[in-house]
Parts: structure tokens; sequence; C-alpha cells
């Protein structure tokens, strides 16, 4: 019996000592082996949640330090988690007739344009650029570049609907004086989701949401400059309104306000849930706002209250032509 008891206790010992050199190993490299960065930006691929950044920028009329403020800022939002960052509208100049037709640049050739595919592929981030003018021949469009991972071009949007209001006493503006409409639909493709793309007063326009909506984006973001008119009255209202009528996520992301500009942008960039409530808002002054973008919460609120299979198309819809 002694000499079993001595082979049973050696097999045990034997094993015990196999079993706690293998956890050893695994526990070396989880802990001591660094993964690349790319192969970190792979295993997130299949996340139904991600970190999403809005960049409040302080926009003056000196182009270049613009320029550096924004690649700053996005830094900023990738080095705090931010997978998908997004600019203000007009980030590189001020919001003015005067300005646009100055500041110009071609999309793909300018120093804005080199500066947002530099910052997309350093970051390894989904880049949404705000807006820039784009000067096109004799044209010049309200334009949002949009960037991937690897610094490449994945979509360009040309602001659709133009601002042009005059209400009495307040505001006066025609964006139609120096700018061209554009003519397409913006939507991109992530490891995430799809996000449709729509620059400021686009946001106005519910159709273009909800075609969005039906190509299957879970995510709008609108780069905008709304004022101190149009922003108190209706900016957080058209965003609930955006996400709950499509019962997905809704950004709009705004510059600063500058005292010294001829045009006094409301701020206030927010981050609006499918369920239409704000997770994320800020002030007038310059900063940087973070929300988690929960894809399972749009999933959950298209099934729990299901619109989209309720339309009665027999009746009405939105088609695109």
């Amino acid at each position: 019996k002694g000499h079993m008891h001595r082979r049973v206790l050696g097999c045990l010992y034997s094993s015990l000592h196999t079993l706690t050199k293998h956890h050893h190993s695994l526990s070396s490299k989880s802990l001591f082996t660094r993964p690349s960065s790319s192969s970190i930006f792979r295993s997130m691929s299949t996340s139904t949640t991600f970190k999403f950044a809005a960049c409040q920028l302080l926009v003056s009329d000196d182009k270049q330090a613009n320029l550096d403020n924004a690649r700053k800022a996005i830094d900023e939002a990738s080095s705090n988690g931010a997978k998908v960052i997004s600019l203000p509208e007009c980030f590189n100049c001020p919001y003015s007739n005067a300005s646009f037709p100055e500041y110009a640049e071609e999309a793909l050739t300018g120093p804005s344009s080199q500066m947002l595919s530099d910052a997309a592929k350093r970051n390894q981030v989904y880049l949404i650029g705000g807006s820039i003018p784009e000067k096109e021949g004799d044209n010049i469009y309200n334009t949002c570049l949009i960037y991937g991972p690897d610094g490449g071009l994945l979509g360009k949007h040309r602001k659709i609907h133009l601002f042009d209001i005059d209400v009495p006493g307040k505001i006066k503006f025609k964006e139609s004086d120096t700018l061209s409409p554009g003519n397409t639909q913006t939507i991109i493709d992530t490891e995430f989701c799809k996000i449709g793309i729509a620059i400021c007063y686009d946001i106005r326009f519910p159709e273009l949401a909800l075609l969005y909506n039906q190509k299957g984006a879970k995510f709008l973001v609108y780069p905008g400059a709304f004022n101190m008119t149009t922003g108190p009255a209706h900016w957080e209202l058209l965003q609930r309104g955006r996400a709950v009528d499509n019962q997905l996520y809704v950004a709009a992301v705004s510059p600063a306000r500058n005292p010294a500009s001829s045009y006094q942008a409301w701020g206030h960039s927010t981050v609006v849930s499918p369920w239409g409530d704000v997770i994320a808002t800020t002030e007038e002054k310059p900063g940087i706002i973070y929300a988690d973008i929960d894809l399972k919460k749009v999933d959950e609120m298209r099934t729990n209250i299901p619109t989209s299979q309720q339309k009665r198309k027999d009746l009405y819809n939105v088609i695109e032509v």
C-alpha cells in the first residue's frame, strides 16, 4: 500500500508540475507579450460598442492654426479610446460667405485633406472631417471628407441643402450666394456599423435621414454650426427627432463659439440615443465630448417598437430618385 501511495503522489506531483508550467506559459504570454496595434484594431471588428468623440473646436481666421488645433484634438480623442471621431462644420475657416472662396481648396490635394488622412492613419480611427470649403472648377462646396484607419478616403459628402434663411430682426444668411449644393447621399461602412453623413441644414430634412435608415445606417453624424437664433430653439430638438424617427444614434458636432467671429455658433455638440435621450453634450466653449455607441440598443429599440415594419407603404413611401 505504501508503495502504491508513493506512486500516486508522484503522478499527482508530476501532473501538477506540468499544469503549473503551462499556466505560467499562458500568463507570461498574456501579461507581458503586447500584441501589435493592428491586431488590437482587428480584434475589435466584431464589437457592437465603440467610443465616439465630437471635437468642438474654436475656429479662427488662421487656417494653419485651425488645422493644428484639429490635429491635436484628434490625437487627444484617440488617446482616450475613441474609434470614430468627428470635427465640426467649417473647422478650417470662419463660417462666412466672404471666407468660403478665400479658404477653399481642392478636396483631395489640399492641406486640410492631407492633415485628415494623416491623422486618421496615425491614430487608426474613422475620421469624419467636419467640413471645409471645397473648390472644383468654378464651384465651391461645403464638403465633409471621411477617412478610414488606413488613411484612405471612405466618402465625400457635399452639403445637399444650402442654408438660405431670413428670420426678420434675427438672422439672414444665404449660402447659395457662394456655395453650390451637393447631389449625393453619403453612407460609410465601418466594422461597427453603417454611418450616414450629412451637414448642418441637412438635418432639417427628415426624408434624407429616413433614406439613410432604409439603407442600413445605425448612426447619423451631422457636422453643423447652428446660430444663436436657431440653436436654442431647434438644435437638440432636431437631433432627438431624427434619432426617434429612425431609431438610431444621432450626433451633431459644432464649432465652439468665438466672440470675435461675425457668425456666432451655438456650440452644444450633442449625441442622442435611439430612445431620444441626450447621452453627451456640452456648452459653447471648446472641448471634446465622448459617447459609447451601443448598437444593441438600436436593435432593441427596433424590435420593441417595430415602426419600420408597420409603415403603410400602400398610402405613403419615401424613395430614392
